[in-house]
């Protein structure tokens, strides 16, 4: 489940145009507003991935 959300965190960072400061700078450089929008969309993203996953089975 790690590799999943480290994924998804690349994923959602390189959305709102982060990726460079986090390569750059490391995670530690993005403010509480960009870590928590960065958090919350994992959140959603992966209640969206266990309904999908639910209505195939």
């Amino acid at each position: 489940m790690a590799d999943v959300n480290e994924k998804l965190k690349y994923e959602i960072a390189a959305e709102l145009g982060l990726s460079e400061k986090v390569k750059k700078y490391g995670w530690k450089s993005l403010t509480p507003k960009e870590t928590g929008r960065i958090g919350g969309l994992i959140t959603k993203r992966k209640k969206l991935m266990e309904e999908q996953k639910s209505r195939q089975n």
